[in-house]
Parts: C-alpha cells; sequence; structure tokens
C-alpha cells in the first residue's frame, strides 16, 4: 500500500506519520502493493480529524473520525476501515468490481455474512405537500434524523436530514 499522508491546519509530525503508518499498515493484508491510501488530517477548535479515502476499482472505502486527540482518531479510523472490509467483502467480489487491489488470500476465503442487510420492517404513509423548513419542523418533532416528504414547491419527493452543527441538508432528486 502507498500511504498519502497530508495536513490541514496542522503539522505532520514525525510522531503523527508513524502512528498513522503503523495502524493502515495492518490493513495491507487486504489491499495489493499498489493501492493508494490516501489520509488527510485536520484540526478545527477542539477536533481532531482524520480522514482515509481508498479508491479502489469502481468503489470507494472511506472513513472519517473525530475525537479530542488525534492518536485515537487514528486507532478509530483503521477499526472502521477493517470493519467496512468485512462487511462488504462477499458484495465486492460477487460483483468482480474491486477484486484487483485485494489480496488474493483476502478474496478466496470466505467470511461469514453475519452482518447480511435484512429489511425488518416497511412503513407506508401519505405525503402531503410541505415546503422543506415546514419537513425541518416536522422532522424535530418526530425526534428522527431525516424525514422524507413531498416538496410542495417542485411536487418531487425529497428528504431533509440533520447535519452536524445544528444545520440541515435537503436531498433532491436528480433526472
Amino acid at each position: 500500500m502507498r500511504i498519502t499522508i497530508s495536513g490541514r491546519n496542522i503539522e505532520i509530525t514525525p510522531g503523527l506519520r508513524e502512528a498513522v503508518e503503523e495502524k493502515l499498515s495492518k490493513l495491507e493484508r487486504y489491499f495489493t502493493p499498489e493501492t493508494d491510501v490516501i489520509v488527510t488530517l485536520s484540526v478545527e477548535k477542539e477536533r481532531q480529524k482524520i480522514e482515509v479515502t481508498i479508491p479502489v476499482k469502481g468503489n470507494i472505502i472511506r472513513s472519517e473520525q473525530v475525537s479530542n486527540d488525534m492518536y485515537v482518531s487514528i486507532d478509530l479510523v483503521e477499526e472502521v476501515i477493517e470493519r467496512q472490509l468485512k462487511k462488504y467483502k462477499n458484495k465486492i467480489v460477487d460483483q468482480k468490481q474491486a477484486a484487483a487491489n485485494f489480496q488474493k488470500e483476502y478474496i478466496e476465503k470466505e467470511v461469514e455474512d453475519d452482518d447480511e442487510i435484512k429489511i425488518i420492517r416497511s412503513k407506508r404513509f401519505g405525503m402531503k405537500p410541505m415546503y422543506p423548513e415546514d419537513a425541518c419542523v416536522q422532522m424535530e418533532l418526530l425526534g428522527h434524523n431525516f424525514f422524507v416528504f413531498q416538496n410542495a414547491e417542485t411536487d418531487e419527493v425529497n428528504v431533509v436530514y440533520k447535519r452536524k452543527g445544528n444545520t440541515y441538508g435537503l436531498i433532491e432528486p436528480e433526472f
């Protein structure tokens, strides 16, 4: 694996570089030596953030972790990526999309699909047209993180969702 480390509002000290390389080297058993791993460390106020992006053919494996300590963030990000790989391994190999970036031994080894995606509940509800701001209010009243609604302005199905910092996002379809 080729690890590229960059920093935003932080100097990449030899200690940080060593910690990142040591943690992410645990992922070498999954990837071929030609696989690029892009790491960005950043500091915003009290937030110590690490973003790891691994582009593999047809997909992107990505994790972002934030904590008050950069070394804690580094520890967390490796665990999350490993969990993602185990969870999606069979799907990646079945689709033959990204097999070229993975070690042959990893692909051939069977993994129990214990995290199989199962839809356990289905809901139906009437949608009355409303404005995105009203949908945000309704979402807050329900105590949810997102809300699906029919946009009164466009007559299309949209989704509003909560973002970090008490802000909201709007998802609109693109045809």
